[in-house]
């Protein structure tokens, strides 16, 4: 490191300035591990070819917190002019206009996101090019507190119903409190289409146990059901990428995981750190999944005749 606090990075072909690498962004805390900006910055140096795969293409939204995490966030949609001209860009509409989001397609935009204090980076279900027709789907179990018993019942429950529909999925742990359910799909539907049948599964499901589950979109009409999420699949909305980082004490990831993983007692939403996610995915838990895309005609007519419509 220079004496201006500069330390330069080589990912890739590029050689990456990081400012301030000692830098405290999350604290110590209890049983919480203290982590800089510099540990932030090898922890996605050491992840790119396992969390490139799942970036690159896609729009981003990342969640800076410059001063740490104990300090303000901020939810970045806009690249900044300062942004080197080497990072991908896209512009896209919004209502009202349009957005220039990050796109990030190489470790080098990895380590400078890092050294700008995006911590998680939020990906869109669809990619440039084909914005408007995702090739993800995703349900997001949401616990109505830190009840991840709920959530690992919910997952179970939500697994074999997509089995029964003969859709392939993946597992994830969200660093935050739940778990996401991922499904791949071939991009021939649109994001309409594709909420629609998330939201026809769910409630399904929903109605099958509806004491444990809940589809209600007000936090008031849920009670302790775990809340089965799917308005993660619109245009414009994000779902965190596998493999970032959350803003919570300790630097939990969202890490993949296999559904036998399910079972694991020691298994929590937050149970991969920057210190050991890496070693998780070494295995690719995901192996195989996300290559199984499906559309989504089919899986209607077998879910309609499930319901007995």
């Amino acid at each position: 490191m220079s004496d201006d606090g500069v330390r330069t990075v080589r990912a890739g072909r590029r050689t990456v300035e990081v400012h301030r690498a000692d830098k405290v962004l999350f604290p110590g805390d209890g049983d919480a591990k203290e982590y800089t900006k510099g540990d932030l910055v090898d922890y996605y140096r050491s992840a790119a070819p396992f969390l490139l795969p799942h970036l690159r293409g896609r729009p981003l939204m990342l969640e800076r917190h410059p001063d740490g995490v104990d300090g303000p966030r901020f939810m970045q949609k806009n690249t900044p002019e300062s942004y080197p001209d080497w990072i991908t860009r896209v512009e896209l509409a919004k209502e009202g206009g349009t957005v220039c989001h990050t796109v990030c397609d190489d470790s080098a935009t990895l380590v400078y996101l890092a050294d700008q204090a995006a911590i998680t980076l939020h990906r869109w279900l669809s990619r440039v090019g084909r914005v408007e027709r995702p090739d993800r789907m995703v349900f997001d179990l949401d616990p109505a507190g830190d009840d991840f018993a709920a959530v690992r019942q919910a997952a179970w429950l939500l697994g074999e119903l997509l089995d029964e529909l003969e859709l392939p999925s993946a597992l994830m742990t969200t660093g935050s409190r739940g778990l996401h359910v991922v499904v791949p799909l071939d991009g021939r539907h649109d994001f309409d289409e594709v909420r629609e049948f998330a939201r026809d599964v769910a409630d399904t499901l929903a109605e099958a146990h509806p004491d444990r589950l809940t589809t209600a979109a007000r936090k008031k009409d849920r009670g302790d059901r775990l809340y089965l999420d799917v308005g993660r699949n619109a245009y414009a909305q994000t779902a965190v990428a596998p493999l970032t980082v959350r803003a919570r004490p300790g630097a939990p990831v969202a890490t993949p995981i296999d559904w036998a993983q399910l079972d694991d007692p020691d298994l929590t939403a937050r149970r991969w750190t920057i210190a050991d996610a890496v070693e998780q995915v070494r295995g690719d838990p995901w192996a195989g999944v996300m290559s199984k895309a499906r559309a989504l005609g089919p899986v209607r007519r077998r879910l309609k005749a499930l319901r007995g419509a």
